[in-house]
């Protein structure tokens, strides 16, 4: 798709309403076209926005965890200003094993742009300011007064060294909510530490040390293929600027300064974890696919992949090994007939949990993902395939509700991109455009909120300002 404008996608169409409610009783067809009519983000585009109005300056670079709760703040209606350097945010450089092939071309000029960059740029607008400069800070400070919001990643104190940090702005303008994002945080032992990045916070949070198979299996502490503490830090950034929002509107009018780190939201989110070790100093091992509380609970090989199957509790339990007994009573009754398995505490010790998946492993060599699947939900067993990205675009519910979705984008042609998860009747999410080069709004932002003329902007980019 880096060529603009051609997209693989669909391979085949999404299905019809007809087609998914055939055979239905009329009252579950009835709810789900009521569900329909308020729901699905065809309708999206003409209904209002809920941060309509509020506007974002997004001062973060070179870090997911800012541009993704502005992100989430721009999906739902606010006017985001993304503010560059004049040379652009370096994540605009990032393209999967350096191919300048897979580069987007914006149509005017031929920038070139990469995909997660992209992505994350949505209904966003771009100036650039080099905040290096006094005359740079001048300008963010004026824009400041005219903003709801303002998002920074800077070394901690950066900013309020430079004059522009929450101390300072909030006296200009003092419904400003003011929001740092990073790794660890501005203060305490370790703000001052170099190279705080997200695969450091995914490590210095438990999360890596808890994921993946075993030393014992052969595994070794693996980290998230996705920035795992940019994401849930800037989802938890975005949370926090909008009850600010709501505070500052019902209550004081006035703003506040938040900060949201990838490492502590992790933290938040490594559940018993922590209850354990206090405990009685227990550290959580990792255990690859399979679950330390409950069996069967895991990711298994099939013949033609993986399958998720999930047996919460005895009666699951039971209709996961009825299943594998008609096509192997053998296993059935080494499974059912153990007497050490019949409790539920016992089946998740280590030697039970060997023993189950062993077994399971045995039938699953036998099928696919789709019969395995197909019979073990014939006893209302939850189980489901582990999908390849192509699968997820062809599958047939996300894209009937809309998850997976083409934009033709007026400077980026047709591109692929995962809708906004934000479903609502009234309020919901929805993408305007995919993203912008490098300044492509400093024609538009500084002469609407600063006055400037096309000679000031001339000047100012002689400077090296913007």
């Amino acid at each position: 798709m880096g060529d603009n404008g051609k997209c693989l996608w669909p391979l085949s169409p999404a299905p019809t309403f007809d087609e998914v409610y055939q055979g239905a009783p009329e009252q579950e067809i009835e709810y789900n076209r009521f569900l329909e009519s308020v729901m699905h983000p065809r309708e999206s585009g003409k209904k209002p926005e809920a941060l309509d109005g509020i506007r974002v300056l997004d001062c973060s670079t070179g870090m997911v965890i800012g541009h993704w709760a502005s992100s989430m703040l721009s999906e739902l209606g606010a006017e985001t200003i993304q503010i560059e350097p004049p040379e652009g945010d370096e994540l605009r450089k990032l393209t999967p094993f350096g191919r300048k092939d897979w580069y987007f071309k914006d149509k005017e000029n031929g920038e070139e742009i990469g995909m997660h960059f992209l992505h994350e740029m949505r209904n966003k607008q771009s100036i650039t300011l080099n905040l290096e400069t006094e005359k740079g800070r001048e300008i963010l400070k004026k824009l400041a007064a005219n903003a709801d919001v303002l998002i920074e990643n800077a070394a901690p104190g950066q900013f309020d060294a430079w004059g522009i940090g929450y101390r300072q702005l909030s006296k200009a303008n003092p419904r400003l909510i003011y929001c740092w994002v990073g790794q660890k945080g501005q203060w305490g032992p370790d703000k001052d530490r170099p190279g705080e990045l997200e695969p450091t916070a995914q490590c210095a949070c438990g999360f890596t040390h808890g994921t993946g198979f075993p030393k014992s299996f052969g595994g070794v502490p693996t980290r998230s293929g996705l920035w795992m503490c940019d994401h849930v830090g800037g989802t938890t950034a975005a949370m926090g600027i909008i009850t600010a929002l709501i505070y500052r509107e019902q209550t004081s009018r006035k703003g506040q300064f938040i900060e949201a780190t990838g490492a502590e939201a992790i933290i938040r989110i490594n559940d018993y974890n922590w209850a354990w070790y206090g405990m009685d100093g227990s550290i959580r091992p990792r255990y690859g696919n399979w679950d330390l509380a409950i069996n069967i609970y895991a990711v298994n090989p099939v013949v033609d992949g993986y399958l998720m199957v999930g047996g919460g509790h005895d009666r699951l339990w039971y209709r996961i090994w009825k299943t594998v007994g008609k096509d192997r009573p053998d296993i059935e009754e080494l499974i059912v007939l153990d007497k050490d398995l019949r409790v539920v505490t016992n089946r998740v010790s280590h030697y039970a949990q060997v023993k189950t998946y062993t077994a399971l492993c045995e039938w699953g060599k036998d099928n696919t993902r789709q019969e395995a699947e197909d019979k073990l939900l014939s006893e209302e067993v939850a189980s489901g395939g582990v999908l390849f990205i192509d699968e997820v675009a062809e599958y047939a519910h996300f894209k009937y509700r809309g998850h997976v979705n083409v934009i033709d984008d007026a400077l980026y042609g047709k591109v692929l991109y995962g809708t906004s998860p934000i479903f609502a009747e009234k309020t919901p999410a929805r993408l305007k455009w995919i993203g912008r080069p490098i300044g492509y709004d400093n024609r538009d932002v500084y002469p609407r909120l600063l006055g400037y003329t096309k000679k000031d902007l001339n000047s100012l980019s002689k400077e090296g300002v913007i």
